[in-house]
Formats: structure tokens, C-alpha cells, sequence
């Protein structure tokens, strides 16, 4: 049993945070560092990232993106994921707790090296209106649609399947808005009302859209290479998130919930119960959650010694 669950261990960490030699050096690496951060023990924004209802927020968040034919050009044409998902996907994971636990100094040179990478990603894709449309991965159109999908998914997640969120959904988005802000996005949402009324106008704009590569897109999320043991969890995973996509988006993806006929499943039970075992493998507090507390463990100990 212990084999079993070690290898299980190993494949999960190889697959969310790209290494299969233990934990990345990127996630100590944030034991160091002069303050406690942008959010902070007890913040919205720890709690909506902690647990491992966060892999859930990925799926959804990437099934979200797609919708945008700007955004997907930029994934479609310049990235690696159909040869190296897993190592894309742990770049992404890397940038997003780095700016969660991180303490600032280290936040902000993470997203600045984001940005940079993001200067090489330029090309031309057509709109939701028919019109061939130049773009730059920093555009702030295309860089407030990520951060939308991104802080939406997290949020209806961690209102899914994570604990009662400090302060309620408003204080995760206006914490998370710091992050949207580190990437450039002009005046990005600050309550939950602004994130709807953001998201509602891409729509109302007719903005996103459906084309056949969203459609080869969606195929590989719904069927990454993923190793044999971690397919049948995958499966629970993907059909939590396509339930909790707004039915517009899921309507155009071409995704319906999970059904026998006209009896929904409850994908949330089997989402919840995936998790857990997840959790049973993995633990349920992140390793840079875990690097952050002692960071600002030292901090508090180094304030309290007297002066020399």
C-alpha cells in the first residue's frame, strides 16, 4: 500500500509542479524574504488558494480562457503545451503562489519575469466580430480576460469545495485585483459584482468565440497525458469544473454537466471525494503556504530580539 501511494505521490507532484526529484527549489526559496507579503495568513487570498480544490480552478480556468480567440491564439501558437502541458501548467502554478506567499519584493519580480516572457508572444488572430486583430500577450484586454478566468475559477472552487472564505468572495477580489494589477490589468475588478459585470461584458461585446481550435483546445483538457493511475480522478475533476462554469461559457464550449439522461450526477460529491484522496496523498496545506509561515515565523522572531 505504502508503494502504491508513493507513486502516487510522485506522479501528482511531477505533474503540478513539473519536478519529479521532490519539491522545487522555487518553493523554499520563499522562506526567504523581508515582509510577510501582499496577503498574509488569514487573507481571502490564502484561503481561496489553499487546499487542493485549486486543481479544479485550473481546469475551469483554462476551459474559461479558451473562449477568448486572442487569448487562445497566444497559448496555440507560441506555447509547448500539447508536447510539455504539465510543464506550462507548473509555470502558471509557480507565478500564482509565488504572488500568494511570496513575500513582496519576491511577488513582484516574479511577475515582471512573467512580462518579459509575455514580450515574445505577439501574432494575429480573428475576433468575435470576423476582424483579423494584431496582439500582444500583454495587451490589457487579453490580460484582464486571464485574470477574470483565473480569479473566477478560484473563487466558485473555493466556494464549492474549499472552507468559508475571510471576508466572503468581495475580499478575495479585491486582494486578488493586487495580482491583476502586478500583470498590468488597468482597474481590474474589486468585489464580486465587478467580476461578474467584467466577465458579462466580453460577452455582451461579443468579444469570445467558439472556433475549431478552441474546440482541439477543450479535447485536450477534457484528455491530457495523463499517466494511467490519475486518469479516472482527472475525469471527476474535469466534469467538477465544467459544473461550475457559467452556462453561457459551458454552452459555448459545446459541455454539458454530467447526466443519465435527465438525472444530473452529483460530480460534486465524486469533485469532493477526488480531493480528499488527493488530499490523503498529498496533505492539505501547500508546500509554499507552509515556506511562507516560517518566513514570517523568522520575521517575527528577528522584530522581537533586542537590538545589539
Amino acid at each position: 500500500m505504502s508503494f502504491v501511494t508513493g507513486a502516487l505521490r510522485s506522479r501528482l507532484q511531477a505533474t503540478f509542479t513539473g519536478s519529479t526529484t521532490g519539491r522545487p527549489e522555487w518553493v523554499d526559496e520563499l522562506e526567504q524574504g523581508t515582509d510577510a507579503g501582499f496577503f498574509g495568513p488569514g487573507s481571502a487570498t490564502w484561503s481561496v488558494h489553499g487546499g487542493n480544490h485549486t486543481i479544479v480552478a485550473g481546469v475551469r480556468a483554462l476551459l474559461v480562457q479558451a473562449l477568448h480567440p486572442g487569448a487562445l491564439a497566444g497559448v496555440a501558437d507560441h506555447s509547448r503545451y500539447r508536447e510539455d502541458p504539465f510543464g506550462r501548467l507548473a509555470g502558471t502554478i509557480r507565478w500564482i503562489y509565488t504572488v500568494s506567499h511570496g513575500d513582496t519584493a519576491t511577488a513582484r519580480g516574479a511577475s515582471q519575469w512573467v512580462l518579459r516572457l509575455h514580450e515574445k508572444v505577439h501574432g494575429q488572430y480573428v475576433d468575435g466580430h470576423g476582424r483579423t486583430r494584431d496582439y500582444t500577450a500583454n495587451d490589457p484586454d487579453l490580460a484582464r480576460w486571464v485574470h477574470l478566468a483565473f480569479t473566477d475559477a478560484f473563487l466558485r472552487s473555493a466556494q464549492r469545495w474549499g472552507d468559508p472564505i475571510p471576508g466572503c468572495a468581495d475580499a478575495y477580489v479585491r486582494e486578488w485585483a493586487t495580482a491583476g494589477e502586478l500583470m498590468r490589468v488597468e482597474d481590474p475588478p474589486r468585489s464580486e459584482a465587478e467580476l461578474r459585470a467584467q466577465m458579462d461584458g466580453y460577452l455582451d461585446r461579443g468579444e469570445l468565440a467558439v472556433t475549431p481550435r478552441t474546440r482541439e483546445v477543450v479535447r485536450f483538457i477534457r484528455n491530457p497525458p495523463l499517466a494511467r493511475m490519475l486518469r479516472p480522478g482527472y475525469q471527476a475533476l474535469f466534469q467538477g469544473a465544467v459544473s461550475t462554469l457559467d452556462p453561457r461559457h459551458r454552452s459555448m464550449l459545446g459541455l454539458r454537466q454530467a447526466a443519465i439522461g435527465p438525472v444530473e450526477l452529483p460530480v460534486g460529491r465524486a469533485t469532493g471525494m477526488v480531493l480528499d484522496g488527493i488530499g490523503g496523498v498529498l496533505g492539505n496545506q501547500s508546500g509554499t503556504e507552509r515556506a511562507a509561515l516560517r518566513r514570517i515565523a523568522r520575521l517575527e522572531r528577528e522584530a522581537a530580539e533586542p537590538a545589539a
